[in-house]
């Protein structure tokens, strides 16, 4: 698995360079201010108007920045009033004073802003480390397939979102592959990803058949929320205190999981490819299409039926409906998560990813994911809104 963010300058180099530029900015903007009113003499005094840069400093600057303009805004008041000898006018301690205030509310505040974006970007960090925890790295070659795995990370200024993938051999031999999308962002969508991971491995070891997979990750996933919803978990995407939603007349029995619900559900899609290669199979709740590439005929694996994201129905006990493609040695199949087809560029134009794989013949799944992670950043100028997980599959024998 290859885990990137965008490309360029590393994150802390570009902050210096952001914060260098806004204080700049800041510091030429009292100086014309300060030109303005000795230029204009007695008839024009805007020199006051300085009070106000280290207030909107505040909003951009880190504190020490703010302080310096703070005080380069004082000593340009003191500067024009000497010019323009008002210094011992009842004004000029009132706008001494007004600028000393503002100046300490502004640094104030500069302070609160940094503290409260630290613990955010600390908060980031816990939950993009446990993310890569729980996106192991695929194997490499699983029966008759070889596999490819990608996720990338969106912009540091953006939430982590919940994409997980996962690929095991099932009891017939064939090689299962999931590729899932978490509403929501932050810790809680990382939890619900946890979650659909282990489910996913509980369905592998009992032998669940592909067109009952969807019922059994809703019911686990639901039996695992409301586990931690009693244990009194607050970060938990479940509300164990929820009403009940409308209940069949005569039903006397415990209330529906979905009254524990708090609108956060899973779009997946899962694939099985044949022990000998020859097809594969595919059940998909909500999520974006798989694409069989051919040589360059791209082909998207609509499903005949489609089926609601987890979640957002009670699922147990049901079957879903399974589609069945044949797969030609060579052929590969790329499943994805939003973040790939809903990435936009500066026209906000979203990425054509069809048309762009129909334009390619790439060599097998690594050389194909590398190929979309350096157009990708091409297309959107090097910024991901959201963050993109990739699995590639290609047939080998």
């Amino acid at each position: 698995m290859e885990s990137s963010g965008a490309e360029g300058p590393p994150p802390s180099q570009r902050l210096l360079r952001s914060r260098a530029c806004l204080l700049v900015a800041a510091l030429l903007g009292i100086a014309t201010l300060l030109a303005v009113d000795l230029a204009g003499g007695s008839d024009i005094r805007i020199g006051g108007l300085m009070v106000a840069v280290p207030a909107l400093s505040a909003v951009f600057l880190w504190p020490t920045g703010v302080l310096v303009v703070s005080l380069v805004s004082i000593g340009g008041i003191v500067l024009t009033s000497a010019e323009n000898r008002t210094l011992d006018t009842a004004n000029f301690p009132v706008i001494l004073v007004t600028g000393v205030l503002v100046g300490v509310a502004s640094v104030t505040a500069a302070v609160l802003r940094r503290r409260r974006e630290h613990q955010l970007a600390q908060v980031r960090k816990v939950a993009a480390v446990t993310q890569r925890a729980l996106l192991r790295p695929l194997p490499q070659r699983l029966g008759r397939v070889t596999i490819s795995s990608m996720y990338l990370a969106a912009d540091e200024e953006a939430a982590i979102g919940g994409d997980l993938y996962a690929a095991a051999v099932t009891d017939r031999d064939a090689t299962r592959v999931l590729v899932g999308d978490v509403q929501g962002k932050g810790l809680a969508a990382v939890e619900v990803t946890g979650l659909m991971l282990s489910a996913f491995r509980r369905a592998v070891r009992a032998r669940i058949p592909l067109a009952a997979l969807p019922g059994f990750l809703d019911t686990n996933l639901r039996q695992d929320l409301v586990d931690i919803a009693e244990d009194g978990d607050p970060d938990c995407a479940w509300d164990k205190n929820a009403e009940p939603g409308p209940r069949p007349a005569g039903d006397d029995g415990p209330p529906p999981l979905e009254a524990h619900f708090l609108e956060r559900f899973v779009t997946a899609v899962v694939i099985d490819i044949a022990s000998d290669g020859s097809t594969v199979e595919v059940v998909n709740s909500g999520h974006p299409p798989p694409l069989l590439i051919h040589g360059r005929a791209v082909r998207a694996l609509l499903p005949d039926r489609p089926e609601l994201p987890l979640g957002l129905g009670d699922l147990t006990g049901q079957t879903q409906h399974v589609d069945t493609y044949g797969l030609d040695i060579g052929d590969i199949i790329l499943l994805y998560t939003d973040g790939v087809i809903e990435a936009r560029d500066a026209r906000g134009t979203f990425y054509p990813l069809t048309e762009r794989l129909a334009r390619w013949a790439p060599d097998g799944p690594q050389s194909l994911l590398e190929t979309i992670k350096t157009d990708l950043f091409s297309f959107v100028d090097t910024r991901l809104a959201d963050d993109v997980a990739m699995v590639a599959v290609q047939r080998v024998s």
